[in-house]
């Protein structure tokens, strides 16, 4: 059928395949082996990178808005993030169709390749609060890779960022919390929670900062999901053998599954 109106010469225009860069987007598919299971793996780890790549870009927007104070724009930047987290939870399910006998038909191939390099994920995890400078040696060859990770494991966290806006706000955090070293790793601290029991329990007058508390919440959780099936189907698929690149695999997704980023915001609950 022709559509009368529809543009179909795009010699001097631009099209759609030009807009989104698809020509060397839909060529960065380089299988190394001729096993037709390394497409899914290559096509669904570059999919989690351009969901990551969104994520820190709606990060830094909600982290600016609350730095401003601004709470209702931080708040849809906020909703987004948790449904990028649901696409990448998802993906899982995509990978899970792997059996060990088909990745170890190519696994050779990666050589020392591993997501435990992936430097956008460790942007996640510092935004998120996860701070070790031990993470950053992995990328410790890249000087280009290292001006980009060092700023956000220098800069306060999200979390950071949401109990610096309590304090201003008028609720009681002492220095340590507010004005701490934020190349540390954030460790829950009873001051905070009495903070976070402060707004749930004054919903009403606190009601913005409510529904921050339940925003990050949110994330969390849904960054639980993304990690409990990255772990399942690692573990369906490679059992527990050392990952490539010499990481530890399944031992150690399951020990940071463990680690909550927001801590307060869950034992707060039993308090209330």
């Amino acid at each position: 059928m022709i559509v009368e109106g529809v543009e179909t010469d795009f010699r001097r225009q631009m099209s759609y395949s030009d807009y989104l860069g698809l020509a060397p987007l839909l060529s960065a598919q380089k299988p190394l082996s001729t096993v037709h299971d390394e497409m899914l793996f290559i096509i669904m780890h570059q999919v989690q990178e351009l969901w990551m790549k969104l994520l820190l870009h709606e990060m830094d927007l909600a982290m600016d808005r609350i730095r401003a104070d601004d709470l209702r724009p931080a708040f849809k930047a906020t909703a987004r993030i948790s449904r990028i987290q649901a696409q990448m939870g998802a993906a899982w399910d995509v990978l899970s169709t792997m059996t060990p006998h088909d990745y170890l038909a190519f696994r050779d191939h990666l050589g020392s390749s591993s997501g435990f390099q992936s430097w956008q994920y460790r942007a996640c995890e510092f935004r998120m609060g996860a701070k070790s400078d031990f993470m950053l040696k992995p990328h410790a060859h890249d000087p280009a890779l290292m001006e980009k990770l060092i700023p956000i494991y220098e800069a306060p966290s999200l979390y950071d960022e949401a109990l610096r806006l309590l304090a201003r706000r008028g609720i009681p955090l002492p220095p340590d919390v507010t004005e701490r070293d934020w190349r540390q790793p954030y460790t829950a601290h009873p001051a905070v929670e009495a903070a976070w029991e402060t707004v749930y329990r004054n919903a009403e007058r606190y009601f913005d900062l409510y529904e921050l508390a339940e925003e990050l919440v949110d994330i969390e959780d849904q960054f639980r999901v993304w990690r409990f099936r990255h772990l399942t189907t690692v573990e369906r698929i490679i059992g527990m053998r050392r990952g490539t690149g010499g990481s530890p695999g399944v031992p150690y997704l399951r020990a940071v599954l463990e680690k909550p980023f927001f801590p307060e915001l869950w034992s707060v609950r039993t308090r209330l």
